[in-house]
């Protein structure tokens, strides 16, 4: 019994090798686009619609494209834009849970301030 793994009908070197690496490929470009738009505050908008457009093309076009390499592009193109989504909204998430934390703590110091000193 082999352990290489089984090329599906109609795919290429190129489509293989992107096969491979897409997870990391779509990490990677989410990452750094995430990173872009936490630094700016313009890019929000863009990165949504983005998004949208990559999600839209892969569920309408690139899963039933007639060549594997155009599937693969069009996989990493909308993970990598949901990742891009989907990190600046746990970081405005957390921020908020953070502040939050943040007042009940003091809110509880305060209590307690106020109760020593009776």
């Amino acid at each position: 019994m082999t352990t290489s793994p089984a090329i599906e009908l109609h795919e290429s070197n190129r489509g293989a090798w992107l096969r491979e690496r897409r997870l990391r490929i779509a990490l990677l470009v989410g990452l750094l686009e995430s990173v872009l738009v936490l630094a700016s505050d313009s890019g929000w908008y863009w990165v949504l619609a983005l998004a949208a457009a990559a999600v839209a093309f892969h569920f309408f076009l690139g899963r039933r494209a007639r060549y594997h390499i155009v599937r693969e592009i069009s996989w990493i193109a909308a993970s990598s834009q949901l990742i891009a989504v989907l990190v600046p909204v746990l970081w405005v998430l957390v921020k908020a849970v953070a502040i939050v934390v943040l007042v009940v703590m003091a809110i509880v110091l305060l209590v307690m301030l106020l109760a020593y000193r009776r």
